[in-house]
């Protein structure tokens, strides 16, 4: 049974059978609008590599700049996905069946979706012009510190941000008041054992690389932690200062 919804830029096909989704999905395509197509699917990728992935309910999402996204009902990112800059289009298998696919000229590729069952399509026109803002970051924590290192304890001198080590970047690098070297690990949002271990593992590797005698020390700056983060910094004789990222103005 097939059901036709049009309401605000948006037309909906539900339940249409392969001819019906096919003309929905193609005007969809040639309008330039979101279409979004939900069913029983194949999926077939050839390009940097091959994969197949057997047939499972999915919402596939064609973007007006190219982007194909394939989802399953779990989990935030795309089991299968193509980048801006594809071409796309719809027909129809040999048997019947719909036929979604997606073509990438450089480097090239291919993704196939193939329809054993639509159950719905819809096609959304879209605008959205606005530029996203982001506020309280660890980039802007870290700001923070930079322009008053008095926030994490009274003599602190950053030195260096993105310091390599052989257990990665350290995000701000430093001395105390006493000379001894200082790293901090900053976070925006409440903490876990996992934070600390990575200030565990910057720690280590300075202690490895820098000459005998030098004392590393390492605190973990964030605005909360967990009581087993706290526990895990004691036992590696680290600190934490209490910081929140700034507000926008």
């Amino acid at each position: 049974m097939t059901r036709e919804r049009t309401a605000d830029g948006v037309q909906t096909v539900v339940g249409p059978t392969p001819e019906t989704a096919v003309d929905a999905i193609e005007a969809g395509l040639v309008r330039g609008d979101l279409v979004t197509v939900v069913g029983t699917c194949r999926v077939d990728y050839d390009g940097r590599a091959t994969s197949q992935l057997g047939p499972g309910d999915r919402h596939v999402m064609c973007k007006p700049d190219g982007t194909v996204l394939v989802h399953t009902d779990e989990g935030q990112k795309p089991v299968n996905w193509q980048p801006p800059g594809c071409s796309q289009s719809v027909s129809f298998t040999e048997d019947g069946l719909v036929r979604l696919e997606s073509q990438r000229e450089n480097p090239t590729e291919e993704l196939v979706v193939t329809f054993d069952r639509v159950a719905q399509v819809s096609a959304l026109v879209v605008d959205d012009e606005a530029d996203i803002t982001l506020t309280g970051s660890e980039a802007d924590l870290r700001q923070r510190i930079l322009e008053e290192p008095g926030l994490v304890e009274a003599g602190f001198q950053p030195l260096a941000t993105e310091r390599e080590t052989a257990a990665g970047a350290v995000d701000v690098f430093g001395e105390d008041r006493d000379g001894n070297v200082l790293v901090l690990e900053l976070k925006r949002k409440r903490v876990g054992p996992d934070a600390a271990g990575q200030l565990h593992r910057y720690v280590e590797a300075l202690r490895r690389e820098l000459h005998a005698g030098v004392t590393v020390r390492g605190i973990l700056v964030a605005p909360s932690l967990t009581d087993r983060a706290r526990r895990e910094l004691a036992e590696h004789g680290l600190e934490f200062v209490a910081l929140d990222p700034p507000e926008a103005a």
